[in-house]
């Protein structure tokens, strides 16, 4: 069912599908936009786009989806002949439990036609604008989180504010329009990693805003909502084979399914002037703050994903799960989070702070994910700052040891100087790969060098921790024992000290 010509999902044949795939339950093709998402990838169809897919089958109309794609049109390409729909497998120990989703209704490519993605914006029924265009989507600095206004995309949206390029331009344009013509603006949702997610895109959008127009930055500042979210579910790259295992299953062909894992968190701040959909109802967690759930889970799962990230791609590992299959490895994570992390957390109230971490290191094993070390390795200039550093910050700043997250961030200088621990190139992903790998080819594969150089990107490590012999020490010699014994090897030691 995967080949050429082969029937492909779509409205017309969604009555044809096997009994034990479950679809929506509503009538998809009268369903209303009311939400814009930019960046609609894998994460996006297997999360938020399921939760609004739920909410709909409840009876909450006016929540379906228009996707836009702000670089490439392979998801457009891909859904578009299918109507939008597309499959949802949900993988555990048990098998593939398969869903259709049918909440993302209408699809667009910004580069193609970036006047239909802003009249989308400016729906007066869109209530929602949300994104997970990735942490270097926001043309931002992550070790402050102000916006880079040197960003070629910024630098061309101030020249032609009308044609935008990035997320932060097409926010600031819509926004500016539906002021122009009277109408409300709409809520900015970011479900990114990134740290207070809401206050971070919020300063950037009302910053770009003020460059255009002061009196757009006030306004943009003072009448719009940014509340902040948590997300959290492991969606693995979709592969030919979970393309062709899907096919089989629906009796159709699906162009891009998405692969997850059973487990899904929302939490979301409860700050929508302009309305919201039923989110508690289908769950996700409406809270007043959710900063003590975001700090938890950017360190707890996030810190220690890009650690067996880093270190268990150099020790030869595939896929996490593999890592998690090595004793070390396993060990490496508890301790991380038991003894570096928690200190460090303010917990919500009621939260079961050690079932959570047990619950994390389960999912890690799953063996039906094939979540690869090198997925999760991308674009960790980015990731960094929030991941780990500032953990490494909060551990100075009580004066307690960063041996274990500094091995993490001994793992991602040894992985971006380019070459794996048998003389292989590494394909580094990040925005910074080439000044990375320029930074490492001229201090060599000598600790001594290499961190106090990567220790200077700025962007990363900020000013103060490479200035704090603590934290360059014991980074400095992490690296080192990555050098000289491997990875898996210097895992093995730290974790029997």
């Amino acid at each position: 069912m995967s080949g050429e010509g082969a029937p492909r999902l779509a409205l017309k044949t969604l009555g044809d599908l096997p009994a034990d795939v479950a679809r929506p339950g509503y009538d998809v093709g009268a369903a209303e936009v009311g939400v814009v998402h930019l960046g609609v990838g894998a994460f996006h169809r297997a999360h938020q786009a399921v939760y609004l897919d739920d909410v709909m089958a409840r009876g909450a109309k006016g929540w379906a989806i228009a996707g836009a794609s702000l670089r490439a049109a392979d998801t457009y390409d891909a859904l578009a002949p299918q109507d939008g729909l597309y499959t949802l497998a949900v993988r555990s120990g048990a098998g593939d439990a398969l869903r259709v989703v049918g909440s993302l209704r209408h699809l667009l490519v910004a580069p193609r036609d970036p006047q239909a993605l802003l009249s989308a914006m400016c729906d007066p029924k869109v209530r929602i604008v949300s994104l997970t265009v990735t942490e270097k989507g926001y043309c931002h600095d992550p070790a402050s989180g102000t916006l880079d206004e040197a960003h070629p995309d910024i630098r061309a949206d101030l020249a032609d504010p009308h044609r935008p390029r990035s997320a932060p331009g097409f926010l600031v344009e819509a926004l500016a329009r539906r002021r122009a013509a009277g109408t409300r603006p709409f809520t900015v949702l970011c479900c990114d990693n990134l740290p207070a997610n809401g206050t971070t895109v919020a300063r950037v959008t009302a910053r770009l805003a003020a460059l255009r127009d002061p009196d757009l930055g006030r306004f943009v500042e003072g009448e719009v909502a940014f509340p902040s979210t948590m997300v959290d579910r492991i969606v693995p790259a979709t592969t030919d084979a979970d393309r062709a295992l899907v096919a089989q299953r629906l009796g159709v062909a699906d162009a891009w399914p998405v692969m997850a894992e059973p487990f899904s968190q929302w939490v979301v701040e409860d700050r929508f002037p302009a309305g919201r959909p039923p989110l508690e109802e289908v769950g996700a967690q409406v809270v007043a703050d959710v900063a003590p759930y975001e700090h938890m889970k950017l360190r707890l799962l996030n810190g220690a994903h890009s650690t067996l990230a880093y270190l268990g791609y150099l020790a030869g590992h595939e896929t996490i799960a593999d890592t998690m299959a090595d004793a070390a490895f396993a060990r490496l994570v508890q301790r991380l989070q038991d003894e570096e992390i928690t200190p460090t957390l303010a917990v919500p109230p009621g939260a079961d702070l050690a079932g959570y971490k047990a619950a994390l290191r389960e999912r890690f094993r799953n063996p039906a994910l094939r979540h690869r070390t090198w997925q999760i390795a991308m674009d960790g200039s980015q990731k960094l700052p929030q991941r780990l550093v500032a953990t490494a910050r909060d551990r100075l700043a009580a004066g307690a040891p960063i041996d274990l997250i500094a091995l993490g961030i001994a793992g991602w200088m040894r992985y971006v100087a380019g070459w794996d621990e048998h003389g292989r190139a590494i394909d580094v992903r990040d925005p910074l790969a080439s000044r990375l790998r320029t930074l490492a080819d001229a201090a060599g594969l000598d600790a001594p060098r290499l961190a106090p150089a990567l220790l200077s990107v700025r962007e990363v490590f900020g000013t103060d921790l490479p200035a704090d012999p603590r934290f360059a020490t014991a980074v400095t010699e992490a690296l080192g024992d990555v050098i000289r014994g491997g990875a898996a090897g210097a895992v093995g030691r730290v974790v029997t000290r």
